[in-house]
């Protein structure tokens, strides 16, 4: 038999290794601005075209290379930041594998510039599917400019899988956010289709946080700090009441890398207990340091994921830490609320000996005494007061019971009495009597009699329903009333999602929302729907803006559909609320009435039947 097994081509195991390094336009800006930063940059550039399916192109000012290194940086693990296996457990850099430009140039058309300081020229190399096109000498700048074209160009099915270029362009925006607050001493500029989205200056990491998020952010934070030997934490929490119902705001960096770690998010959430409403999440920006060998960085191909020698004790440091800010900037309530300063113990009495106290007391003291007759006196002048004898106090309502007794009889003379005296209510309570055919099971549904048996209503699913036929007719064929609001509802958001709320503006205003002013960071509203109330308008919106960016519609009709989903799911009647007998009525009357009432919009069952011979049949 002839020998089977076969050792592959370079291009084809670079293309293979791309499918776990470079899964979209994002991980190839993620991987390029990380080398930037291994290269000592300190102006960071990003220009990307059609969400980064078209072009990318990231030029920074750090070391560059040479002719060889050029050359070089392409060949599969083929890396300057280590050098052994001990290294690995030693990482002061973001690269290591040596993966990342070779899977990127199996995959598109790349085209290198790179000069060292030292050097006169620098050098140009161009790259399609691993395949070296040309290298030559070039001018340039200190520092290396990479361009990426045509992205998964030879491999169409994965070009196919890419969303839209609204969901893409949230992913790298995602990506250059979590790099820039790991290092807010480098400036960052990122452009999209000659658009400038971000221009982020040198700052400190309070500063650079306001300038992604918006200035507002500032009076949302609560600093951290804590320095141990095994760790050291800083960064800044939310504060409770800015809690949101999305995640989009929680970020952890260890060793200045963006990590995502579900036990330390439920140490957060444990600082938190008590002081979050229900379905909100606190924003946190927390950098924690510690010993490179203590954790193992090589687990994932992102390298999101990381492993602790010790995450329990990482887990009581972080939760004590945030409690401990929390606490000391007056955030988490205290017992003493109405506290007196006044009546503390000064420092200085602590060495004095305790002595019983002296009661004086005055014996000429008369409270009842009137001051003007009491100044008379001791001046020596005399008045003239004379006292007049009043009488009792009977006297002041003497004549008034007989003056009453005479009207009274005059009244009377004129009245006609009835001849029998009636017996029945002022209302029949038969009549009155509800005949109501629902009722409430577990304030979760409404349990309804049909001619065959019972109807059984999930009452969150079927209001949701309601609202989003509603709320479709409302957005596609008349608009709905607004409720004007007495004083303007200030709401303040990031450039990114007022720029969301400037393209569905349209959609929601027929909604009933009416917007009097939008600013690069906040949004004045004077008008709501009237479905909702105030204090539930900031969630909503959120909420919307969170369905949106995570599942961005790529046409007029699935933006609508989306939107109205969102609101309908936001406003709808909660599982666990008590409904009235009328507002039980009222769902299921409204139910029925829609087109389709026995989905939800996010195709759930809304209600199920149980016949009579089917509750026979549990008797049996």
């Amino acid at each position: 038999m002839s020998d089977k097994i076969l050792l592959l081509p370079d291009h084809v195991a670079n293309q293979i290794a791309a499918g776990e390094v470079v899964q979209r336009p994002a991980s190839v800006i993620k991987e390029l601005l990380e080398n930037a930063i291994d290269a000592q940059a300190q102006n960071i550039q990003v220009v990307i075209k059609d969400a980064g399916k078209t072009l990318i192109q990231v030029v920074d000012d750090g070391v560059g290379m040479s002719v060889t290194d050029a050359r070089m940086c392409f060949e599969r693990h083929a890396t300057s930041k280590i050098k052994s296996a001990e290294d690995l457990f030693q990482l002061n850099t973001k690269g290591f594998r040596g993966e990342a430009l070779a899977s990127i140039a199996a995959i598109a058309h790349v085209e290198l510039k790179t000069k060292q300081e030292s050097d006169d020229v620098g050098t140009c190399l161009k790259i399609e599917g691993s395949k070296v096109i040309a290298q030559d000498p070039c001018v340039t700048q200190k520092g290396s400019s990479l361009c990426v074209k045509n992205l998964f160009y030879n491999i169409p099915a994965r070009r196919n899988f890419l969303k839209s270029d609204s969901v893409e362009l949230r992913h790298i925006i995602d990506e250059f956010q979590r790099v820039a607050m790991a290092h807010p001493s480098i400036s960052f500029l990122l452009m999209n289709n000659g658009n400038e989205l971000f221009q982020l200056p040198s700052a400190n990491y309070r500063q650079r946080i306001a300038n992604i998020f918006g200035n507002r952010i500032n009076e949302k934070l609560v600093p951290v700090n804590e320095d141990t030997e095994i760790l050291k934490i800083s960064g800044f929490v939310g504060k409770p009441e800015f809690a949101k119902r999305s995640r989009g705001e929680q970020f952890f960096f260890v060793n200045n890398r963006f990590i995502k770690s579900p036990y330390l998010n439920h140490a957060v959430n444990a600082a938190y207990e008590g002081l979050l409403k229900d379905k909100t999440y606190p924003s946190y920006f927390l950098y924690l340091e510690v010993n490179p060998k203590s954790i193992d960085i090589n687990i994932h191909p992102t390298k999101t994921e990381i492993k602790f020698d010790d995450e329990h004790a990482l887990y009581m440091m972080l939760r004590s830490a945030i409690k401990h800010s929390l606490g000391q900037f007056n955030v988490a309530p205290v017992l003493d609320f109405e506290r007196d300063a006044s009546l503390d113990t000064p420092y200085n009495f602590k060495d004095k000996e305790v002595k019983v106290p002296k009661i004086e007391v005055d014996n000429n003291f008369n409270p009842f005494e009137n001051e003007w007759n009491t100044a008379s006196i001791r001046s020596g002048n005399k008045t003239n007061f004379k006292k007049e004898n009043r009488g009792s106090w009977e006297s002041l309502y003497s004549g008034l019971q007989s003056d009453s007794e005479n009207v009274s009889r005059n009244q009377n003379n004129h009245i006609e009495y009835e001849s029998e005296e009636v017996t029945g209510k002022l209302f029949d309570t038969e009549s009155t009597k509800q005949e109501t055919g629902t009722f409430q099971l577990q304030k979760k549904y409404i349990v309804s009699t049909l001619k065959s048996g019972i109807l059984v209503i999930d009452q969150n699913k079927a209001h949701t329903r309601i609202l989003y036929e509603e709320l479709l007719k409302n957005i596609t064929i008349s608009a709905a009333v607004s409720q004007q609001l007495l004083f303007p509802l200030q709401l303040q958001f990031n450039s990114h999602e007022i720029a969301l709320l400037e393209e569905i503006k349209e959609s929601l205003e027929q909604t009933g929302f009416i917007f009097s002013n939008i600013e690069v960071d906040n949004i004045e509203i004077t008008g709501i729907p009237t479905l909702i109330v105030e204090s539930e308008v900031g969630m909503l919106l959120e909420q919307l803006l969170s369905d949106l960016e995570n599942e961005v519609p790529d046409n007029g009709f699935s933006q609508t559909d989306l939107l109205a989903k969102s609101m309908a799911k936001s406003m709808a009647v909660k599982s666990g609320t008590l409904l009235s007998i009328t507002e039980q009525q009222h769902i299921v009357n409204r139910l029925f009435a829609c087109k389709q009432p026995d989905v939800s919009p996010f195709n759930k069952s809304v209600f199920i039947t149980l016949t009579v011979e089917e509750l026979d049949k549990k008797f049996t």
